[in-house]
């Protein structure tokens, strides 16, 4: 596994078996540049077997539009998660976190053919629902899609089935801020305002924490590693699920 940071955003490149995927695209326009650390990393004309996103929001499927049309690869995201990425942002406003509802009711003050223009989705062709957990992770098979809701209303998380290697999105972090602010390297929350339902982001750490994984690469700060890594999320979910507001502790 190799990771990419991009504007505070990390990306994954994930080899298994003969194949390898990618995880999370970033913030829009940064194809290119994924484009290239792939064939630097994995040998010229390297193509995934599939383009993976761990949850709908713009600092991860940013970029998965130019990298479909570069790779002519479709882009997996949980089935819920697709209205998101394809316009229907107006049905399905229950879907999106606190900033995102904000931003709509502004943009809904703008004339109907600019809020269209705005909510038009360039994955609208491209976008697939991940298939259900008994067929596996396209383009990783011996991986696992495991729902954690929380931080987004479909959110998951790749893990696979033998060195617990955990690819977590944003159901943590290990930067305060997205990695915006310099922190010492420790399991953290993602913004409440940018959460989807912090019940479920409870719930979903305690799942996490179940899994005991060695590696932690989460979509915003630097990957932990090592034995101490489960015993880490274990402390960090008890202290999280105690707390009376579920906020940081």
């Amino acid at each position: 596994m190799y990771y990419l940071p991009v504007r505070g955003s990390n990306v994954y490149f994930v080899r298994s078996g003969s194949s390898w995927a990618l995880i999370d695209t970033a913030w829009r326009s940064n194809g290119r540049l994924i484009h290239e650390a792939a064939e630097s990393l994995l040998g010229p004309n390297a193509r995934p077997a599939a383009i993976l996103l761990t949850h709908a929001h713009p600092d991860h499927d940013g970029s998965a539009a130019e990298l479909a049309r570069l790779w002519e690869l479709p882009v997996y995201v949980h089935p819920d998660d697709l209205p998101l990425l394809t316009g229907d942002v107006l049905s399905n406003r229950h879907l999106l976190d606190p900033i995102g509802r904000f931003v709509i009711v502004l943009m809904r003050l703008l004339p109907r053919r600019t809020f269209e223009r705005m909510t038009a989705s360039d994955l609208k062709d491209a976008a697939c629902a991940l298939p259900d957990q008994s067929s596996g992770v396209p383009g990783l098979p011996d991986w696992e899609c495991v729902p954690t809701p929380g931080h987004s209303a479909s959110h998951v998380v790749f893990f696979p089935k033998s060195d617990r290697v955990m690819i977590a999105g944003d159901a943590v972090l290990t930067a305060l801020l997205w990695g915006l602010l310099p922190s010492k390297q420790r399991v953290l929350l993602p913004p409440y305002v940018s959460s989807w339902n912090w019940r479920r982001t409870k719930d979903s750490v305690v799942t996490l924490a179940r899994l005991e994984p060695r590696v932690l690469a989460t979509g915003h700060g630097v990957p932990m590693a090592g034995a101490g890594v489960a015993g880490d999320l274990h402390t960090f979910s008890d202290r999280f699920s105690r707390s009376a507001t579920g906020k940081y502790v």
